[in-house]
């Protein structure tokens, strides 16, 4: 990659692309996504309609290590309707109003029996909650606290009209080959409904990252998981083993689009190539940072880092899951998630991604003293000036490049943003003074 291809600054003429990602995330708003159905092959299919998707159908009842695909589940239709006819809970208006994965019911219930299926926050009374049952055939409903309180006791028409049936785990990938088979894998979740920065976010800023990269001669190859959560990327690593094997970097992205600032948990290794590129960006992108390590609880790194694959694979978010109070309910909607923030999400990925395509080892081939930089026009030519930071990194990097150190190392070394380092090599290669070490096979 040449250098500097992404390193696109943040701000001027960056609107338009926050505002595309923005609407990406409005079109796929209002569908009912789950873990299988129809919900995540509309998902998948927009998705493609931007950038190259291979997409895997994989059978219920497939032992994928420790656990089944489940069957498949499907929505039409879900409400609570009182004894005058009107909808006080309706699916149409809202697709949290049903438990994902409920089983079909259609029956008459008094408020009191219907009570124990009914979900609400009473701490954010006009707030919808998320909640799932995948794995537990059960059903029930959700709505806001204010609309459970507005119930009388009157009998009441619950509908749930869903099936659970044998089908299929749908799941998509978009591979960009590069010069090496090793490949850096970009996962995120698109199993959530109508919840726009735990899910559409990490979406969106993927598919932009991909559709950047189309347009790039790679070192790496490149491969974009959009996976049901959890049981997607355990489904994909049980059919994949060999493939896994060639991840040398990996990022799982999510909860990218709202006003906090940049979390990154490391992978299982804590020191791998993707954490210290990672932890470099985030020091030099001027938002406040928080580095994590890792554990195992979160999204589908947990699975990436499971012991028998230990893939060095973190995860980068803004707001971390679970501490931002509209985690999970319908306040995490579209106003929640901001242009300029999905723009920045971008941008640092690009980021990353440019410090892994750009990271070599060089080696001074005038290593005994500094070499003299003036007669080759790469020095000031008036002396006693304050050292600039361009004569500052080429020095840097000539002292350092004996070989066994990296660019990246170089710049945590120096504190200097990669940028600056790798400008610095490419200039002092070209005018003679490094050679480029080849990688080990």
């Amino acid at each position: 990659m040449k250098s500097g291809l992404l390193q696109t600054p943040i701000g001027e003429g960056q609107d338009c692309l926050g505002e595309e990602m923005h609407r990406f995330a409005s079109e796929l708003y209002p569908i009912c996504r789950s873990i299988t159905g129809r919900g995540i092959r509309e998902t998948l299919a927009r998705i493609q309609q931007r950038i190259p998707l291979k997409l895997t159908e994989i059978p219920t009842g497939t032992p994928v290590f420790d656990w089944t695909v489940p069957r498949e589940w499907n929505i039409r239709d879900a409400y609570i309707r009182n004894s005058t006819g009107q909808r006080v809970v309706d699916f149409q208006q809202h697709t949290l109003h049903v438990v994902n994965y409920s089983a079909p019911v259609h029956a008459t219930l008094s408020l009191r029996e219907l009570k124990p299926h009914l979900h609400s926050l009473p701490d954010r009374p006009d707030w919808i909650p998320y909640r799932t049952s995948y794995y537990k055939e059960d059903w029930g409903l959700c709505l806001s606290h204010n609309q459970l309180l507005a119930l009388e006791d009157d009998n009441y028409e619950v509908c749930i009209d869903s099936s659970l049936e044998a089908g299929h785990l749908a799941l998509g990938e978009c591979f960009l080959p590069g010069n090496s088979s090793d490949e850096v894998l970009i996962s995120c979740h698109a199993c959530h409904p109508s919840l726009a920065n735990d899910n559409l976010s990490g979406i969106t800023v993927a598919t932009a990252l991909a559709a950047s990269l189309l347009q790039c001669k790679l070192r790496y190859s490149y491969r974009f998981l959009f996976l049901p959560g959890t049981i997607g990327a355990i489904s994909w690593l049980a059919l994949n083993k060999d493939t896994a094997q060639r991840v040398r970097h990996g990022l799982v992205l999510t909860c990218l689009g709202d006003m906090g600032g940049f979390h990154y948990k490391k992978s299982r290794r804590g020191d791998a190539e993707i954490d210290r590129a990672a932890v470099h960006v985030l020091r030099h992108c001027g938002e406040p940072t928080e580095v994590l390590d890792f554990s195992p609880y979160g999204y589908d790194e947990r699975q990436y880092c499971s012991p028998g694959f230990n893939l060095p694979v973190g995860c980068l978010m803004r707001s971390v899951w679970g501490t931002f109070p509209e985690y999970h309910t319908s306040a995490d909607n579209l106003d929640f998630i901001h242009p300029a923030q999905l723009t920045r999400s971008l941008r640092l990925c690009q980021s990353i991604v440019d410090v892994l395509e750009n990271n070599r080892v060089y080696l001074n081939r005038n290593p005994w003293c500094e070499p003299q930089l003036g007669k080759r026009g790469l020095y000031g030519s008036t002396g006693g000036e304050s050292l600039d930071r361009e004569i500052n990194a080429r020095l840097w990097v000539l002292n350092m490049s004996d070989g066994a150190h990296s660019l990246l190392y170089i710049a945590e070394k120096s504190g200097l943003p990669f940028s600056e380092v790798l400008s610095a090599a490419e200039l002092l290669r070209d005018s003679g003074l490094l050679s480029e070490v080849p990688e080990s096979s």
